[in-house]
C-alpha cells in the first residue's frame, strides 16, 4: 500500500486519543448515503412510474394504428393487412371496429329509469384481445363470437361501477344507425322516424377488466369481438387497422413506412400521437429530475468538503510532522485525495445498499399508496435498473473527487513551522 493511502486510512478511519474526527468521517458518509440513496431512488420512481404508464397504454391498444381520416369506416380487405404485416419491424397486425354508444343498465337511476352512461364499444379480434388480457387485471376471459343472443362484451371497472353491473348482468347498447349525433340533437327529423334510427341490441357483461388508466379509458371503454359487431352493425366494415412492433425505437420509421406503404387516404399514428398529452406529463415529471439531482449533489459536494476541512483543522499538527519529515506538498494533497475517495466510496456503497434496500421492501410490502384517479396506479412503482445505480455512483465519486481538491491544497500549503506550533 502507498504511504499516502496508509495514512489517509488512518486520519479518515483510526481515532485520536484526545480528539474523535472518527464521529466527523461517520456523519460525512451518513450525509453521502442519503444523497446517494435519495438520487438513486428518484431516478427509479420516475423511471418505473413512466415505464408502468407506458406499458399500460401500449396494452391497451396498440404501438400503432392506421385509420381514414375522419375515423370514417371502411372495407376490411386482406390485401391492406398483408401489405401491412409485411412491412420492417411490424410482428402483428389487425382490425379494428370502434363506435360511440350508450351503455343501459337495469339498475334504477335517479328516476326510476336505468342508468346511461356514454362508451366507445371495441371491436378487435380474439389475438388483439389475449393481448390485452395480460397486461390487465379483473375478470377478462376471450371474447366470444355471437351470431345471435346478446353481444358479449367486456367493461372497465370504473364503466360497472357507474352502470351498477357485474359479470353476467345484461345492458342495453344504443347505437345510431345512418344518423349522426347532430341530427339527433338538432332534432330536424321526427321522433318515429329517429327512434327507428336507433340500433338497439342486448348485450351480457362477459367480464370486468381494471387497467388502472380510469379517465378515458376503464371508465368509458367496453370490448366485444370484432366479427359479432361487424354481423350486427357494419359487415365487412372496420374503423382501421393495429400493429405491433419488434423494437420501439423504431416505432417512428415503422409508422411512416407503413403510411407509405398504404397510400392515401390512410395515416398513421404512434401510441405516443394518439396519449400525446398523457406522455407530455410523463415528460413534465421527468424534467424535475436535473432539479432535484443538482440539489442533492450540491448538499453531497458540501458535505465532503466541509468534513475535508475538519479534518485538516484536526490533523494540523500531523501535516506539520509529516511536512518537516520531507513529504512533499504534492503527496499531502494526494493524501487527502485519497481520504475524500475513500470517505466517499463507503458512502456510495452504502447509499446503494440502502436505496436497494428500500426498493425491494417498497416493491415487496408496498407501503406508499397513490390516489389511482390521479395517477393511474395505486402504489408507488420503483425500477431497478443496475445502470442507475453505476451512473450516480459514479458521478457522486468524481464531483467528491473534484470538489475534494480545494481543502487538499489546503493542508498542502501549510508550513511546518506554523502547523506544529498550532
Amino acid at each position: 500500500m502507498r504511504p499516502e493511502l496508509f495514512i489517509a486510512r488512518r486520519f479518515a478511519f483510526k481515532p485520536r486519543s484526545l480528539s474523535r474526527p472518527t464521529f466527523i468521517v461517520a456523519a460525512s458518509v451518513i450525509g453521502i448515503a442519503v444523497g446517494t440513496a435519495a438520487l438513486i431512488l428518484t431516478l427509479s420512481i420516475v423511471g418505473g412510474f413512466a415505464s408502468v404508464i407506458e406499458g399500460k397504454l401500449i396494452t391497451f391498444t396498440s404501438h400503432l394504428q392506421v385509420r381514414q381520416p375522419d375515423d370514417r369506416l371502411f372495407p376490411e380487405t386482406r390485401h391492406d393487412l398483408e401489405l401491412l404485416r409485411g412491412q420492417k419491424w411490424i410482428v402483428s397486425a389487425s382490425p379494428f371496429l370502434e363506435m360511440n354508444v350508450m351503455l343501459r343498465s337495469r339498475r334504477q337511476g335517479g328516476k326510476g329509469t336505468g342508468v346511461v352512461a356514454p362508451a366507445l364499444l371495441r371491436g378487435i379480434t380474439p389475438e388483439a384481445a389475449h393481448r390485452f388480457a395480460t397486461g390487465s387485471s379483473g375478470a377478462f376471459p376471450p371474447l366470444q363470437r355471437a351470431a345471435s343472443g346478446p353481444l358479449p362484451v367486456m367493461v372497465g371497472k370504473s364503466l360497472a361501477e357507474t352502470l351498477g353491473v357485474k359479470a353476467g348482468d345484461r345492458i342495453m347498447v344504443v347505437g345510431l344507425g345512418g344518423n349522426g349525433p347532430a341530427q339527433l340533437l338538432e332534432g330536424r327529423q321526427p321522433v318515429v322516424e329517429l327512434l327507428s334510427s336507433l340500433d338497439l341490441e342486448m348485450a351480457t357483461v362477459a367480464g370486468i377488466y381494471e387497467t388502472g388508466l380510469t379517465e378515458g379509458f376503464d371508465d368509458i371503454v367496453a370490448f366485444a369481438d370484432l366479427r359479432s359487431m361487424q354481423e350486427r352493425y357494419h359487415p365487412g366494415m372496420v374503423t382501421g387497422y393495429e400493429a405491433d412492433i419488434s423494437d420501439l425505437r423504431k416505432l417512428p420509421a415503422a409508422s411512416a413506412s407503413v403510411a407509405n406503404a398504404l397510400g392515401y387516404p390512410f395515416s398513421s399514428f404512434t401510441v405516443y400521437e394518439r396519449y400525446a398529452n398523457l406522455f407530455e406529463w410523463l415528460k413534465l415529471q421527468k424534467n424535475v429530475m436535473p432539479l432535484l439531482i443538482v440539489t442533492i449533489t450540491v448538499v453531497a459536494v458540501f458535505n465532503i468538503v466541509s468534513t475535508l476541512l475538519v479534518l485538516i483543522i484536526e490533523k494540523t499538527r500531523e501535516i506539520g510532522m509529516l511536512s518537516a519529515l520531507g513529504l512533499e506538498p504534492g503527496r499531502i494533497s494526494a493524501l487527502f485525495m485519497g481520504q475524500a475517495f475513500m470517505i466517499s466510496l463507503v458512502g456510495i456503497a452504502a447509499g446503494d445498499l440502502l436505496a436497494l434496500g428500500l426498493s425491494l421492501f417498497e416493491r415487496r410490502f408496498h407501503l406508499i399508496s397513490l390516489p389511482e384517479k390521479s395517477y393511474f396506479i395505486k402504489h408507488v412503482p420503483i425500477q431497478i435498473a443496475p445502470m442507475d445505480y453505476a451512473l450516480v455512483s459514479a458521478a457522486v465519486a468524481a464531483l467528491v473527487l473534484l470538489f475534494a481538491f480545494i481543502p487538499s491544497r489546503v493542508a498542502a500549503s501549510l508550513k511546518p513551522g506554523t502547523a506544529l506550533s498550532a
